[in-house]
């Protein structure tokens, strides 16, 4: 018998994440010096100076474990948020509270209802428990369908999972839409609410679903400390939710989960108010001048709540701009050969990418 005999069946087929290519590897296998990566949805001005200068200031702690229970910034983001402290859980990264809510609900025979194309990580995590993944495509507009979503539930379905606004659109929907899907969806199916990009969206009906947490048991809004705040090397994420719904996700995760570093990073960064002013500045900026310069081009783009936008650029502009030391995200794994997601960057990086595609345009490629 094989190790591969061995292995149960639905890790066996599981395909793995795929993240963004890394510069350096770029600048490895092509020889390319001062690359820029536009392709993870990073925070261009880096990350918070006050989260930085607390790990500096922390560094001569990190032979003591962590604080397990978070507590320092348990009580900063309970009254941020004006949630209870015990409907908070913390984890590496928004992806580990997707695992726990998977390790605690879900098993062979359980469903999943979810929004395609979406976070790749929603049919990974879901798949690596032994349930079944119910992808729902998005509408026309790219935006969610939640009317087909609600049509998707059936008595196997333990969990449906939102993204809003959505990766890797940047679309997303509004507080009257959501408020009659919750309307409909049975009590006992969980629903989880994936904001990581909550601070970027622009519009004035965004759905409040922290205040849905305290009405409805059985609701998650996960958000992270990877993008406004550029902390994404670190891998600090929270969930909010009923008190009751928290207490099994403590249960299901690792002691220590969340390291020192990220802890005390975090929590200097929640008082960061002028690097998320200034990071908002910046994308706000560079939405406007992508969507504008790509339109020019003749580049169809989609109205985006997020810091990147989807772009259908055609085939082969992804390796194109590779060879220009300029990184995106193909969507060819999300069945859109044609398209590209393209990070908000710097003024400079944004300019460097239309630069680089209207070379392509001129030498005769898609874009």
């Amino acid at each position: 018998m094989s190790l591969a005999d061995l292995v149960r069946p639905h890790i066996r087929n599981l395909a793995p994440y795929e993240p963004g290519k890394p510069m350096e590897e770029l600048e490895r296998e092509l020889g390319i010096r001062e690359s820029i990566k536009l392709a993870s949805n990073e925070n261009p001005l880096g990350p918070s100076p006050r989260a930085v200068e607390a790990m500096r200031n922390a560094a001569g702690e990190i032979h003591r474990y962590p604080d397990g229970a978070c507590f320092a910034l348990r009580a900063a983001l309970s009254a941020r948020l004006g949630v209870a402290e015990d409907q908070l859980v913390f984890g590496c990264g928004g992806d580990e509270i997707l695992e726990l809510v998977a390790k605690t609900l879900l098993g062979p025979g359980d469903e999943v209802v979810h929004a395609w194309p979406s976070f790749a990580m929603y049919p990974i995590v879901i798949q690596g428990m032994g349930a079944r993944s119910v992808a729902v495509p998005l509408d026309a507009d790219f935006v969610h369908d939640l009317d087909a979503m609600a049509a998707a539930i059936t008595d196997r379905t333990r969990i449906v999972m939102l993204c809003n606004p959505n990766n890797p659109t940047g679309t997303s929907f509004g507080a009257r839409a959501f408020d009659r899907f919750v309307g409909a969806l049975p009590d006992d199916v969980v629903l989880v609410v994936d904001e990581a990009y909550f601070e970027f969206n622009r519009r004035d009906d965004f759905p409040d679903v922290l205040a849905l947490t305290a009405s409805r048991p059985g609701t998650l809004v996960l958000r992270t400390f990877s993008k406004i705040h550029g902390l994404a090397g670190i891998r600090i994420g929270y969930g909010v939710c009923d008190p009751g719904l928290a207490s099994y996700l403590e249960r299901a995760r690792h002691p220590f989960n969340v390291n020192r570093m990220a802890e005390v990073a975090a929590l200097a960064a929640l008082d960061d108010r002028d690097h998320v002013r200034r990071t908002l500045e910046n994308n706000e900026l560079g939405v406007e001048y992508l969507s504008s310069e790509l339109g020019r081009m003749g580049i169809e783009t989609w109205p985006t709540d997020a810091n990147f936008i989807l772009a259908r650029t055609g085939p082969d502009v992804f390796d194109a701009l590779l060879a220009k030391g300029v990184i995106v995200r193909p969507m060819t794994g999300f069945g859109l050969a044609e398209y590209v997601r393209i990070s908000i960057g710097l003024p400079e990086e944004n300019e460097r990418l239309i630069k680089s595609l209207a070379e392509i345009r001129a030498a005769g490629g898609e874009a």
